[in-house]
Parts: structure tokens; C-alpha cells; sequence
């Protein structure tokens, strides 16, 4: 598989969110605010691209058996590391992801990138891999986001927008609010790519 389709097949056709429905506890939870959006799609792709990369240098050497406890391992470390960094130098953006971002750990979508690529995979395709993953789950958090902030509360990253006499959407501030702007956002992805032949 040449090296731009295998990004491009995951930031489009194998899209975590918007394809694969995986990974959506975080999609539904942190992008009320643009700003933790991106935050938590930097977050994933950093541990998707690293997580993958040491999972196929380390591919030949771990035993068949015990390979998702030690993807689990792997994909810990990197998401400790940013959990203490976060916690080190952006207090506020550590407090708003809150439990999801120790949660990312268990996302579906990093841990399927390691078992059903990464393990299979030699390290720049699974290099590229983890970034087409991270970028389309970030594409998903960041759509939101902007939405939700923009229209729920007239802002974006913090920054008042529309003016202050905009009631705002409230429903979109809510969980049941994302989870309709989520399939609005599903099916609209799924059409431009329909649209295009993919």
C-alpha cells in the first residue's frame, strides 16, 4: 500500500469518528469549547502516532498471546507523559479534559490502530497511519467544537462572537445536543465522500 493512501484511508474512509463510529465518548463529552477540542485531538494524535510507531518496531518481539496488555502498556506511557505535561504547564486545559484525558488510554480507535495496523505494519506506514487517524479524529473534534461554542454560546475560543444579546442554542451545550450535531456530521461526511467516488 503506497504511503499517501495509507494516510489518506485513515483520515477519510477509515475516519475513527465519522466512518468507524469509535472513540465517541470523548467527541461527545469535551467539544463544548473549541479549545479543549483541539487540545484532546493534539492529546490522540501524539499518542496514536507514537503508540503505533513503538508497536511496529516492537512487532517481531512481542509474543502473539500477550499483545494487547502490552499495546495497553505502551499506549499508557504515552498518554502519562501527556497527562504530566498538560498538568505542568496548562493547568486549565488538563482540568477541562478531566477523566477523558487519562481515558485515552482505553479509546478504541488507538488501541484498533495498534492491533489492526500497527502489529501488521512497518514503522513509516504505521507512522502515517497513526497521523491520518489522529488528523481525521481531530477533523471530528474540532467540527464540533466549533459548532457547539459558536452557536450554544456566541464564542469561540473563549473570545465573545456573536453578541451578547444571542440566547445561543442551549441544546448544543448539551450531551443530547452533540449527539444529534454527531450524526448531522456523520452523514455529511459520509455524503462528500460518496460525492467523490471514495
Amino acid at each position: 500500500m503506497k504511503t499517501k493512501s495509507v494516510f489518506l484511508n485513515a483520515l477519510t474512509k477509515n475516519n475513527p469518528v465519522f466512518m468507524q463510529l469509535i472513540g465517541l465518548c470523548s467527541v461527545l463529552a469535551i467539544t463544548n469549547a473549541v479549545s479543549s477540542s483541539i487540545a484532546m485531538g493534539i492529546a490522540v494524535t501524539f499518542v496514536l502516532i507514537m503508540s503505533n510507531s513503538v508497536v511496529s518496531l516492537l512487532r517481531k518481539i512481542i509474543p502473539d498471546k500477550i499483545r494487547i496488555p502490552c499495546f495497553i502498556v505502551v499506549i499508557a506511557s504515552f498518554v502519562t507523559l501527556v497527562q504530566m505535561l498538560l498538568q505542568a504547564y496548562s493547568q486549565p486545559i488538563y482540568n477541562a479534559l478531566g477523566i477523558f484525558l487519562p481515558l485515552i488510554v482505553v479509546n478504541c480507535c488507538i488501541l484498533g490502530e495498534a492491533e489492526g495496523f500497527a502489529y501488521k505494519n512497518s514503522l513509516l506506514p504505521s507512522i502515517l497511519d497513526g497521523l491520518g487517524t489522529g488528523m481525521g479524529y481531530m477533523m471530528a473534534v474540532m467540527s464540533m467544537g466549533i459548532i457547539r461554542e459558536f452557536f450554544g454560546y456566541g464564542t469561540l475560543l473563549g473570545k465573545q462572537i456573536l453578541p451578547e444579546s444571542f440566547p445561543g442554542i442551549g441544546i448544543l451545550g448539551m450531551p443530547a445536543g452533540a449527539f444529534i450535531l454527531l450524526g448531522f456530521l456523520i452523514a455529511g461526511f459520509r455524503k462528500i465522500l460518496n460525492g467523490k467516488g471514495e
